[in-house]
């Protein structure tokens, strides 16, 4: 008997299939100025589904292509921050004593430090900061909550019966890791990817919006919303469309997360309404914890 797919499946396949398949989907190239009298600030329309902006720009255009650009984001910097938090926890696990401890209280004073804060301040100090950067950014800020998960959920796998028989086989170090410790830690690697991109997409839609994220011309989520952003009652489709694409998105990434944690860790899952909520806190806390 075949097994039901997930509803969160089925909405990260959707949102995936569109992003992907953007450039063919778009009727028009996202920075193409169609006619800046003729087609300015046009509500939407058979011709325009979402509308234009004040550059006639067609938005249903920007939103495929900023959805491609918010998603790479998200997918590249919550991989950096998986890389960076697995080895952290590698580290700290395998050497043991003295150094896991300082390493541990090296994570409690990063995790006092408000992520916002200093996003908003490298942003300040720097201006507009490039695609790679932001991924970097973002990325080497994220990833202290996932790595602390790591240490404590590595810890426990380190007294479990497989790894103590693989000890006293002589089995050591790196090997220890990748043969009998990361393949066990996998699925939590995998739940916390899933909030990880959520909670930046929404962090990269704010980051836009303020701009201090993605830069214009090149469009984003949140740089759409915030060409739209004065003009929100005569241009309600600049703020509408862009807006409820980062919902969806969000939403899709949680479900899908919550699905992950339903299977793997039946007793540690929250409601979508929770999950929704602290994706969208400043610094993302959507971790499993073991």
């Amino acid at each position: 008997m075949s097994r039901q797919v997930p509803p969160a499946v089925v909405l990260i396949a959707l949102l995936v299939s569109v992003v992907v398949a953007g450039p063919l989907l778009s009727p028009y190239a996202p920075n193409a100025q169609l006619d800046i009298i003729a087609l300015r600030s046009q509500a939407p329309s058979l011709a325009h589904p979402f509308g234009t902006d004040a550059a006639s720009r067609d938005v249903f255009s920007r939103v495929l292509e900023g959805g491609r650009v918010s998603l790479a984001l998200a997918v590249l910097s919550v991989s950096l921050s998986l890389v960076v938090a697995t080895l952290y926890g590698a580290i700290s696990t395998l050497v043991g004593g003295v150094v896991d401890t300082t390493m541990r209280r090296l994570l409690d004073v990063a995790l006092s430090i408000p992520r916002l804060l200093v996003l908003l301040a490298v942003g300040a100090l720097w201006g507009a900061l490039s695609f790679p950067a932001l991924v970097l950014l973002i990325g080497l800020t994220g990833w202290f909550d996932t790595a602390r998960v790591v240490t404590d959920e590595l810890h426990a796998l380190s007294t479990r019966e497989f790894t103590v028989a693989a000890r006293a086989m002589g089995v050591r170090g790196p090997r220890l890791l990748w043969r009998h410790l990361l393949p066990h830690l996998l699925p939590t690697l995998v739940i916390n990817a899933s909030f990880g991109v959520a909670a930046t997409i929404a962090l990269e839609a704010g980051l836009s919006y303020l701009g201090l994220g993605i830069q214009a011309p090149q469009a984003s989520w949140g740089t759409i919303l915030r060409d739209g952003a004065g003009v929100v009652q005569s241009e309600w489709w600049l703020s509408l469309f862009p807006g409820l694409a980062t919902v969806f998105a969000v939403l899709a990434c949680n479900a899908l997360g919550d699905a992950l944690r339903e299977r793997f860790a039946p007793n540690h899952v929250p409601s979508l309404a929770t999950s929704l909520a602290a994706s969208l806190a400043p610094s993302s806390s959507r971790t499993l914890r073991p």
